[in-house]
């Protein structure tokens, strides 16, 4: 069973927006057997739509479309789908009773004729209730093949998605069990990590695929499979599992389908054992804390940062001596350990972050290279630090001086603990 999806929108295509609908529709479909054939981004063009149309329909079973239903005469989708289909719209009366329920409880003004027509839809579809906006969905059905329209505002597009579009194609068809397993992986680029299990990879059963996925100090391994036993499926994917760990145990860190990112396992690990971490940030300008404050619940752990993005607030707040800058300059293993080693006494801490570096695009008054980084890890017994040359350009160096030192505290945090 085959899907396609066509996101309907010319602020999709130059840029104007990122589509994100594409992703969601992709991944709810994925979870009950539905693999996505193509997606496709057109524009607000009946010509452009009608010609998706068709090779959708001629690639796939099921043809979900996003976008192109408001009210004004730009969103032209509904009437191209009656144009495709050789229908005429008509107006729903239920959907209408919704749009006037919407205005009288929220909106608080007069429906105007543009609200009206949103009721309107061709008469050979069903509409989809939109609970949370005023443009319905639509499900029509030609040859076996199910066409879904549905908004293209994200969360209106959800509610659809979840309340009224999975439950029907369950049970209209019969999907086989797709099972994703993806690990993650942090300190190990992709070409030795897949030099490390080439031999496990190279035995993995034809049905059972692996993919690599990288990303600025971290791979994810992907395992998919699909059959029509889940228990099976499962079981074959857990033993393939079971072989790989072994040759990957320093550098795995979790499932991915386990929310078990580096962030969770530090504020796994520092929870359980009442233990506190701050940090003071120069070069990555806070986004270290802004990743762990991401977890709910990190204030049982993290006591707070410092910002010290300019020489004055290291010297002033951080109380980094001026005559250490003035000898090893602020981007030095010098100025990072005691950042490090400071911020950790002044939240009274049990481990630190600090670090220091020169992201670009020029060197200001540092000797370092654009790209270095240095990272240090304070404890309440040791401080250390490592130097980091991370390139170009200025976002690159930032996220992995980020993602290193997540992987540095991690290894700190659970060394001999």
């Amino acid at each position: 069973m085959q899907a396609e999806i066509i996101t309907i929108g010319d602020e999709i295509l130059i840029g104007q927006i990122v589509d994100s609908n594409s992703a969601f529709i992709a991944q709810q479909l994925n979870k009950i057997g539905v693999s996505v054939y193509q997606i496709t981004s057109v524009q607000d063009d009946t010509a452009h739509i009608l010609k998706s149309l068709k090779e959708a329909e001629e690639n796939a079973d099921i043809i979900i479309l996003t976008g192109g239903l408001g009210p004004t005469k730009d969103d032209i989708t509904k009437n191209t789908i009656a144009t495709y289909f050789q229908d005429t719209l008509v107006q729903d009366a239920s959907v209408l009773k919704n749009i006037e329920t919407l205005w009288k409880n929220y909106i608080k003004q007069p429906l105007s004729q543009l609200n009206i027509d949103q009721a309107l839809i061709p008469s050979k579809a069903t509409a989809l209730m939109n609970k949370v906006g005023s443009a319905p969905g639509m499900w029509l059905e030609k040859e076996n093949k199910t066409f879904i329209s549905l908004p293209g505002v994200p969360f209106e597009m959800k509610a659809l998605i979840q309340e009224e579009v999975i439950p029907r194609l369950r049970k209209k068809y019969k999907f086989p069990y797709i099972l994703h397993k993806t690990l993650l992986t942090y300190g190990i680029g992709e070409s030795n990590l897949a030099e490390k299990i080439e031999t496990w990879e190279d035995n993995l059963p034809k049905h059972i695929k692996l993919a690599y996925l990288p990303n600025l100090g971290k791979v994810r391994l992907r395992l998919s499979a699909k059959g029509n036993v889940k228990e099976e499926i499962t079981k074959e994917v857990d033993h393939q599992i079971n072989l790989l760990l072994p040759q990957i145990q320093e550098y795995f860190t979790g499932y991915e389908d386990q929310e078990e990112s580096l962030e969770a396992l530090i504020a796994k690990k520092l929870s359980a054992a009442k233990l506190t971490l701050a940090t003071a940030e120069s070069c990555t300008g806070g986004k270290i804390a802004e990743n762990i404050t991401a977890h709910a619940g990190a204030s049982s752990y993290f006591k707070g940062s410092i910002v010290s993005y300019t020489e004055e607030i290291k010297i002033n707040v951080l109380k980094v001596p001026e005559t250490l800058i003035a000898k090893h300059s602020v981007v030095s293993a010098e100025v990072a350990e005691t950042m490090a080693r400071n911020v950790l006494q002044i939240f009274n801490t049990d481990f630190a972050i600090a670090t220091t570096g020169n992201a670009g695009p020029t060197k200001d008054n540092t000797k370092e290279e654009i790209g270095t980084v240095f990272i240090a890890i304070a404890t309440k017994n040791t401080v250390y630090s490592q130097k980091f040359t991370f390139g170009k350009p200025r976002e690159k160096v930032i996220n992995r001086a980020v993602n290193k030192a997540l992987e540095l505290l991690k290894k700190e945090i659970f060394k001999n603990r």
